[in-house]
């Protein structure tokens, strides 16, 4: 008879060799063998990028921190190295599309870089919004390679009384 995982688990049974009925089930899946480093970075462990493994010219996702405070929704993402005409951002009442793009200022050659851990290229990042804002009263800055937007929080309790004119 053949225990399940659970019985062996908890000690209601014996433990063996045996896998649990539902390990047969699974299809074998290969495991990639890992490369060997090559003779150029053996030795150079605090590296967290190969150069082998350098990110592409894809689109990067852009980090983002997205707090709250009683009347405003604040974003705030490290745009160091981008001009601010490099920068779109577009907001609706309840999402913000943040993108743009950082250009390498000097080319090197892939063989002269001992390190490469900056993005360089295009980047995008949408946000859903817990809750609706203004979006005319909402306001975007960069100081010190950091873009703070700062989104108003739409007030859905405030009433306002509405006069009827004649006429």
């Amino acid at each position: 008879m053949k225990h399940s995982f659970f019985d062996r688990l908890y000690g209601g049974a014996p433990t063996g060799g045996a896998f649990d009925s539902f390990d047969d089930e699974l299809p074998n899946a290969t495991i990639p063998a890992r490369k060997e480093p090559s003779e150029r970075s053996r030795g150079t462990e605090n590296r967290s990028l190969p150069l082998d493994d350098a990110p592409s010219g894809d689109e990067g996702q852009l980090p983002v921190d997205v707090h709250q405070t009683a009347g405003d929704i604040v974003i705030r993402a490290f745009v160091a190295g981008v001009r601010p005409d490099e920068l779109n951002i577009s907001i609706s009442r309840d999402m913000v599309e943040i993108d743009g793009s950082r250009m390498e200022r000097e080319q090197i050659s892939g063989p002269d870089y001992f390190t490469r851990e900056l993005f360089w290229g295009s980047f995008s990042r949408t946000i859903l919004l817990p809750q609706e804002i203004d979006v005319e009263a909402s306001s975007a800055s960069a100081k010190d390679g950091l873009l703070t937007i700062i989104l108003p929080k739409l007030d859905k309790a405030k009433q306002t009384k509405l006069r009827v004119k004649s006429g």
